[in-house]
This record gives structure tokens, sequence and C-alpha cells, in this order.
């Protein structure tokens, strides 16, 4: 299925010689902003392409699927030679990835999987991530009403995390140590849908919950929002992203960890492969690249940089890295750990 119509063809045409005349430019369509830590990824693909020459043009879907498919046509129309894709539904998305390979056009598929060959896929080992959360949070409280928080549903992400906390739990699960007492999705990673699960599983349970494993910072806070209502702040709660919020809260002892993927790093890579494929290397020539098969069987080629867990033991890794200062960190934090005490 092509995206593009006649005239979206004639402005491809016109604009791609341009581009090429002009050196590479690489398209990113953001499935949102509402993320904190999407400022930080594009900051680092900006910065990446401008040290290889290449220019950025961008598009932000506003968590519309449709918008999503309409934005990759146009920056398709403007003459990108090669896309990184956000994607906001991971199988919606199938039709921009056919449109771009019907033009040549090589995609990254950013942080979260595109179920297409064509696509490479770029992210962090999420399925640790989630391991990692789920460590935080048992070390934290090894028994207890447990809630899940999970992700997006269209998003593959949330799965991948959620097999990884259950690899770590499942033990006290069966031992009855733990018992999840609720378990719900977060459309579109909302924190305000995270917020509302989370007060609804609170009432359920006459407010019967000891930990909570959250999927990433944004519901995290969401969580922490409806716990605080309730007087119940403090109680172990996990997150992802190094959001400056997050890391504020694990000073205050309101969020347990928060497993910091160094969007800069992810940033970087992608500028990078992107430029590379669109000089015509093979996905299998680029740097850090390898076969990859998804749990649904597609064979990919696929790059997964590591992530790091940040409790109150080793906050002091952020400020050292520069991801946050130290103001920021210990906002509003008395007797707090390292480096806020």
């Amino acid at each position: 299925m092509k995206l593009l119509s006649g005239i979206s063809a004639i402005a491809f045409a016109a604009t791609a010689s341009m581009a090429f005349a002009d050196g590479i430019t690489v398209g990113v369509s953001w499935s949102n902003f509402q993320e904190e830590r999407w400022k930080t990824d594009e900051a680092a693909i900006k910065a990446a392409l401008d040290a290889k020459g290449a220019t950025y043009v961008s598009a932000d879907a506003q968590s519309s699927s449709a918008k999503q498919l309409s934005d990759v046509e146009s920056l398709i129309a403007q003459g990108v030679d090669a896309l990184i894709i956000l994607a906001q539904d991971a199988q919606a998305i199938g039709p921009a990835v056919e449109a771009a390979a019907d033009e040549g056009i090589p995609v990254v598929a950013y942080d979260r999987l595109i179920e297409d060959g064509r696509a490479f896929y770029l992210t962090f080992d999420n399925i640790e991530v989630g391991r990692m959360q789920a460590r935080a949070v048992l070390e934290a409280q090894p028994s207890g009403n447990y809630v899940m928080i999970k992700g997006s549903p269209t998003d593959p992400n949330a799965d991948f995390l959620r097999g990884g906390q259950q690899e770590v739990i499942q033990a006290a699960v069966d031992s009855g140590d733990i018992k999840i007492v609720g378990e719900a999705y977060t459309d579109g990673w909302l924190p305000a849908n995270a917020q509302r699960n989370m007060e609804q599983i609170l009432t359920a349970n006459d407010n019967a919950v000891d930990a909570v494993i959250a999927s990433n910072d944004g519901t995290a806070g969401g969580v922490v929002a409806a716990l605080t209502a309730q007087g119940m702040e403090g109680i172990p709660v996990s997150g992802q992203d190094g959001d400056h919020a997050a890391l504020n809260r694990v000073a205050k002892g309101t969020q347990t960890v928060s497993v910091w993927k160094d969007a800069r790093d992810l940033g970087k890579a992608a500028a990078e492969i992107a430029v590379q494929m669109a000089e015509g290397a093979d996905m299998s020539a680029v740097d850090g690249g390898a076969a990859w098969t998804s749990p649904s069987g597609t064979e990919l080629t696929a790059r997964f940089l590591e992530p790091i867990p940040v409790t109150a033991d080793n906050l002091t890794v952020v400020v050292d890295a520069g991801w946050i200062t130290k103001d920021a960190l210990c906002q509003g934090v008395t007797n707090g750990p390292a480096p806020c005490n």
C-alpha cells in the first residue's frame, strides 16, 4: 500500500533533487512530545546530524496513528533520504514503512518495535529494563499486594517490559509472597490515564496496596499522584527514562527506581545509523547491528543499548553524567541520599 498521492509524488520528485544536492536530509516522525525525554532525544539527533552536515526535519503525530501516516507521507514528499520513526502504533505504522520502501528510503524504528524487516530496530533492552524495575521494587518490598501499571497497549515495549517484570517476581508470586491485585495498560502512556487506573485499583482494594511496578516515569508520576492523594506516598514505585521529575522523586523517596536510558546515546546512534543507510549502507553493515528475531517471529536487524537502574544508592551517576543538575535533582529534598545530603 502506498501513501503517496499523485500530487505528493510530484512534490517528492521536485524536492528530492534539492535534498540530494544540498546533502542528506533525515526526517523524524515523533509519536508525540508529551514525555520529557523526547525533547532530549531530538536534541541528540539534531546535534549528531549537524556534526555530519545532514539536515533535520520532523513532524509530531500528537498521539494519533492516523496523523503519523500523514506525517510520514509529508516527510517523504519533502525529499528525505532516511526516516527515523517513533511509532505511535506498531501495527498501524506498516503502510508508512511500505511507502518509504517503495521510494528506496531507509527507516530506523526508533525505540519502539516496528514488525517489518525493512526497518532497522534501535532501542534499549526493554526486557532487561522490566527486570531492573522489578528487582528494585522486589528488594524494597519482597512481599505483599502488587499493582502492575503497564504502558500503551499499542506499543510492543509495554509487553516486553511486562515480561521482564514477571520474570523477576514470578517465584514470589508462585510462593504466595506477592499477590498481584491490579493490572492495567495505560492508553498512550498518558500519566493522567495511569493516575485514573491507579485510583480505581486503590478503590477496588480499599487501599491495600504495598508496591507498584509502573513501566515508565510518566506512568509513575500518575501513580505517585494517586498514592499521595491517599496519604500513601513512599511505597515502592518503579519507572524508567530518567525524567528529571522522576529522579527528583527518587531523591525524595516517593519513587524507588528510574531505569535510565540515556536518550543522548540513543538519539546520536539513530542519527548516525540513518545517515549511514542514506549513504547506501546495508542494514547488516550498520555499526552495532545484529540479526534479531522478534517474539512474533519477524527477522530484523537491531541494536540494543544498555540501561542503568537509578535508585537512591547511585543518584550521583546522573549528576556526574550531566543528565541533571544537582539543584534540579535535589529540589525540595531534605536529608536525602547523596548528592542531596
